[in-house]
């Protein structure tokens, strides 16, 4: 049996909204629209914050609300979801990051059924390489054994930070990499993730005015594709390369 557990990293000292996964819309924090929204995907969640003081609050908020916690290293991100992922003796990994409020826990469970089908431990599958999905809908799924080998051989500073770029560079070389795309089109000039203040306050107008913690992923890009004045708030902002340290 595949124990597949997904692993969201977190942390306070983002650069360019700090603290923003305590951030509140509607009547919960950020962070807890994200945990509640993964739980339809029906598999364990494990919040991976950093061990840094700066993050003890988050520590202290997530463990009184019941969530499973994971403190680990602050920059090597990389290692913390290893040691995440192996005390918790996980065989699968689903990779999220906690600034996306909206991610659609029925996508994920549909990501990992398509995954689990497979029955293969050498592939990388996710939503965000090849993008049609909006940001902040985004899923990797991967096996702990490429963790581990990513964990034992990345030596470059960003693939330690990133988590992710080994195994997908190691996998588009061994000809494993499935990529998922929305069936409907091209989403990926949509943001509903949230690294800056107007990010927030897109996400701030979906939750608290149009509902959107109740609707699926298909109804969200549906209601921006209705409302370009939505979309415009938060157009402008530039995505960095990579993830940070979140």
């Amino acid at each position: 049996m595949q124990q597949v557990l997904i692993i969201s990293q977190a942390r306070l000292g983002s650069s360019r909204l700090p603290r923003k996964v305590l951030l509140r819309a509607g009547a919960e924090t950020l962070i807890m629209h994200h945990v509640r929204r993964l739980r339809s995907a029906g598999y364990p969640i494990c919040i991976a914050t950093t061990s840094s003081p700066l993050d003890q609050g988050l520590y202290e908020y997530l463990e009184r609300l019941g969530c499973d916690v994971f403190r680990g290293d602050e920059e090597d991100v990389l290692a913390r979801f290893y040691h995440c992922a192996r005390d918790r003796q996980a065989s699968v990994i689903v990779r999220v990051t906690s600034d996306c409020p909206l991610i659609d826990g029925d996508l994920v469970r549909r990501g990992i059924e398509q995954y689990l089908n497979e029955s293969r431990s050498d592939i990388y599958l996710s939503n965000v390489r090849l993008r049609t999905f909006p940001r902040g809908l985004d899923f990797e799924i991967f096996s702990f054994e490429l963790l581990k080998e990513a964990f034992l051989q990345a030596q470059d500073p960003v693939e330690r930070e990133h988590v992710t770029p080994y195994i997908r560079r190691v996998c588009e070389e061994r000809g494993n990499l499935i990529d998922l795309f929305y069936q409907n089109g091209d989403a990926s000039n949509l943001r509903i993730t949230v690294d800056t203040e107007p990010d927030f306050k897109l996400i701030q107008e979906l939750i608290e005015d149009f509902g959107c913690i109740k609707k699926s992923a298909e109804e969200i890009i549906n209601l921006l594709t209705a409302h370009p004045e939505l979309v415009a708030i938060n157009s402008h902002i530039e995505q960095k390369k990579e993830l940070g340290t979140t």
